[in-house]
């Protein structure tokens, strides 16, 4: 059963939703599950540089505590899946696109998933600035890649235009946050759903699967 996942490497939502989407796949273990992650940017006109993230976020949401009082509660949903945010570690709003580049490459290496884990680690957990190539070349590393053909990948800007066109091609479906989950290329949830919901579309596509 293909799942596809648009979401961008800095939401933490789409952290939250992958880690309950693996509690739902787990318990149908009988189930050949294709998870494809697909590219969205939340915010493209980040330059490549990125920006000091604290003063990004009060250009872009202004009331700071409300932003404490959100991170706080995703802080804690976090937790209870072994997710450990650590916002303040965290000095860079990136800009996105070359981890969605490792993400599109990873999916042709057979680790797309496990290097989707490591760049939402390494930006929530560790804080580590995702947009920095080098940092990019050692979660290839570490998740089995190439890290050479990698670096050399980025250097060239190879794919650019196909994880933006992804990108564009998602907004222009309609979807307007992330994540959001297509599964079998028939039903959309959006947001970071509980295990059950997934369960409910799952069971659903194979009891039509049956009839």
């Amino acid at each position: 059963m293909q799942i596809d996942v648009i979401s961008d490497t800095v939401c933490p939502w789409c952290f939250i939703g992958k880690r309950r989407l693996a509690k739902a796949l787990a318990q149908r273990p009988d189930v050949p599950f294709d998870v494809r992650w697909r590219a969205y940017r939340l915010d493209p006109t980040i330059p490549p540089e990125g920006y000091e993230r604290k003063a990004y976020l009060q250009a872009k949401f202004g009331d700071t505590e409300r932003v404490k009082a959100a991170g706080e509660t995703i802080r804690q949903l976090g937790e209870s899946l072994g997710i450990r945010f650590a916002f303040e570690s965290i000095e860079r709003a990136p800009n996105t696109l070359d981890s969605h580049r490792l993400i599109r490459w990873a999916g042709t290496a057979g680790v797309q998933d496990e290097v989707v884990e490591r760049l939402f680690s390494s930006y929530f957990e560790q804080g580590r600035d995702i947009s920095d190539r080098s940092v990019l070349r050692e979660i290839a590393a570490e998740a089995g890649m190439d890290a050479e053909l990698v670096a050399d990948l980025l250097a060239q800007d190879a794919d650019s235009a196909l994880v933006e066109r992804e990108d564009t091609l998602a907004h222009q479906m309609g979807v307007t946050g992330v994540p959001t989950f297509i599964i079998a290329n028939k039903y959309a949830a959006s947001g970071a759903q509980e295990p059950e919901a997934f369960l409910q579309i799952i069971d659903k596509v194979l009891s039509e699967a049956a009839a």
